[in-house]
């Protein structure tokens, strides 16, 4: 039996599903890189927040161990993607000269991983009882019990393997072989999602970032033709036995939020320049909850004014007291230390606690 939830957890699940939450569920998110850079000095500033940073202990960065994404060279997925690393605590990008199958000749005698024994992703490996392990140890403690799909499992699984331009170019000529590579992907998701349920989940974690800056990459049409089917078929699942599914998407997505949440999206993590607070307000707030993604392209030359009126400008745009409003902020190795503190200051005043 699930314990009573902490009282974060509680707020938490109080906000997503807009049932008057205590607090604004915000989070703080460091990259590696940037706790390479700042170090002790980062540490002793999370120390003195514990509003939004509790239980954290000052030296935990001493034990920092970069995931293989962030070290510096180059490596093989299990899917046959080679990835490559010019800066060590930032993540890797997929070489796309190299894509598995940036021809259609390679497609025929290609195999993907099986979700159920290969459980390597980008360089790491994991196992299913490691990950029962967790969803247990989750429960007991209070948390939310929760499964992830990896980063880009859709969307940018398909470039990964074709390459981008030719994945474009698959789309704009409406090229067969397509829908059978997208099934391909779609089935390999479904598995990893049916098991992450048979273990007891109560929410699946998942991004996919499928936008650019001021577009999609794809007419709104298409991605309804063509990915729209995968995400119903993926998130289904959840949906169906009260399972809640939280997704973050990089770039302009407004189009397709609304369709995002027809496909049983609870969360979803949107950047705030890309698709502008108006438009967020527009297509999004009260249809499903926004996990907001402060603005990444401010923050490393923001005055600590600019910080405090982006934040405000931010709630008082999306938040409602029914809930349904988060706010996170990622914090890369170009954003000064200062600024760091004037984002984490500036939410504790706005009334946000921890997510």
């Amino acid at each position: 039996m699930t314990i009573e939830k902490t009282p974060t957890r509680r707020n938490y699940l109080r906000a997503m599903l807009f049932q008057s939450p205590d607090w604004i569920p915000a989070n703080v998110y460091v990259l590696p890189g940037t706790w390479l850079k700042y170090g002790e000095a980062l540490s002793e500033l999370m120390s003195a927040h514990p509003g939004l940073f509790p239980g954290y202990k000052a030296g935990s960065q001493n034990h920092l161990t970069l995931a293989r994404c962030y070290r510096a060279g180059r490596f093989q997925d299990e899917w046959g993607v080679l990835w490559d690393n010019v800066q060590e605590g930032i993540n890797a990008i997929p070489v796309n000269a190299e894509a598995p199958l940036r021809y259609w000749s390679a497609f025929e005698g290609y195999a993907p991983p099986d979700p159920l024994t290969q459980t390597r992703w980008l360089g790491e490996t994991d196992t299913w009882e490691r990950r029962r392990e967790r969803v247990e140890a989750s429960r007991a403690s209070g948390d939310i019990p929760s499964g992830g799909l990896e980063h880009g499992f859709m969307f940018m699984r398909l470039h990964y393997l074709r390459g981008y331009s030719a994945l474009m170019l698959d789309v704009a000529e409406r090229e067969p072989r397509l829908d059978r590579l997208i099934a391909m992907v779609r089935d390999y998701n479904v598995s990893v999602v049916e098991k992450w349920l048979s273990l007891g989940v109560e929410m699946v974690t998942a991004g996919d970032d499928m936008g650019m800056q001021t577009a999609l990459p794809m007419s709104p049409r298409d991605w309804r033709r063509y990915l729209k089917p995968a995400y119903r078929a993926i998130v289904g699942p959840c949906s169906g036995r009260g399972v809640y599914f939280y997704l973050h998407s990089d770039g302009h997505i407004l189009e397709i939020i609304p369709d995002l949440a027809e496909c049983g999206v609870n969360v979803i993590n949107p950047q705030v320049r890309a698709n502008g607070l108006g438009g967020l307000r527009r297509v999004a707030k009260g249809r499903l909850c926004i996990n907001l993604d402060l603005d990444r392209q401010l923050f490393p030359f923001a005055s600590r004014r600019e910080i405090e009126s982006h934040i405000a400008e931010s709630i008082e745009a999306l938040s409602s007291p029914r809930g349904g409003f988060m706010l996170t902020a990622e914090c890369g190795p170009d954003v000064p230390l200062e600024t760091i503190r004037a984002i984490i200051e500036t939410l504790e005043a706005a009334g946000c606690g921890p997510m």
